[in-house]
């Protein structure tokens, strides 16, 4: 059962135990790979190949053959019907498709299933400018483990930087703290600057303002530094723990 397998549907939550009450940790995207570690008929034990992330999901929308070719790279990319007529389900930035035919304006990812061609890029494409991947989400609420459109927090925003380039980052901002390398003490800050707090983080666009999944303000926001950097002193008594520089 540890074979491989890959999501197919457009994003799930992963529970912390197999109970739609229990605590959402993660998402799973469509397209993303992982391993079976045990399942029953409702649900089943997963570990996500990207991270080692486990939890669990629902026991369905699962499949061994899925061979990517592309990956989305927008927010969210419409899916629409055979007939090109625009449907209200999306695939979220990031989720990983193969062509089944293509022609001028479309692609066909499944059967009957269309996205824009403007959607999509090559499935080795790499965006070295972060920012640009993470000011898609400027203005998206904050969800406790959320990692698209409908809900980010903190750690997915700059995990997702990597995951679409296919370069490992933890997913959690206790792992991300350890895993990221530490830079000089000193609180002048640059652009590309990660700021690490106990349980959140946030990146540095310039030397006045970063960008990040702020929970108080429920949603993505450019903030400045100084005043971020007190407010979440004041507030949640939490000092900076690392400053870190994203590396791609």
């Amino acid at each position: 059962m540890k074979n491989n397998y890959f999501y197919k549907n457009s994003l799930s939550n992963i529970y912390k135990k197999p109970n739609v009450v229990s605590e959402v940790t993660s998402q799973i995207l469509y397209g993303e790979k992982f391993k079976i570690i045990s399942k029953n008929k409702n649900w089943i034990k997963i570990k996500v190949s990207f991270d080692n992330y486990t939890g669990y999901i629902k026991n369905k929308d699962h499949d061994k053959d899925h061979k990517p070719t592309h990956k989305i790279f927008v927010l969210k990319a419409n899916i629409y019907n055979k007939q090109k007529n625009k449907t209200k389900y999306f695939l979220p930035f990031a989720s990983r498709i193969s062509i089944i035919q293509e022609n001028k304006n479309f692609i066909e990812f499944e059967k009957n299933k269309w996205i824009k061609r403007n959607d999509i890029k090559k499935i080795n494409h790499i965006e070295k400018n972060y920012l640009k991947i993470l000011k898609l989400f400027l203005k998206t609420k904050y969800v406790w483990g959320g990692k698209t459109y409908r809900g980010i927090d903190c750690s997915a925003i700059l995990q997702l930087f990597f995951y679409y380039n296919n370069k490992f980052y933890p997913r959690d901002t206790k792992d991300q703290i350890k895993y990221s390398a530490k830079k000089n003490s000193s609180r002048i800050f640059k652009k590309g600057d990660i700021i690490f707090w106990k349980g959140h983080v946030a990146l540095c666009i310039n030397s006045q303002k970063l960008i990040h999944a702020y929970g108080p303000e429920k949603k993505v926001l450019i903030m400045n530094i100084t005043e971020t950097i007190n407010r979440i002193e004041r507030t949640a008594k939490l000092i900076v723990k690392k400053i870190s520089s994203i590396k791609y």
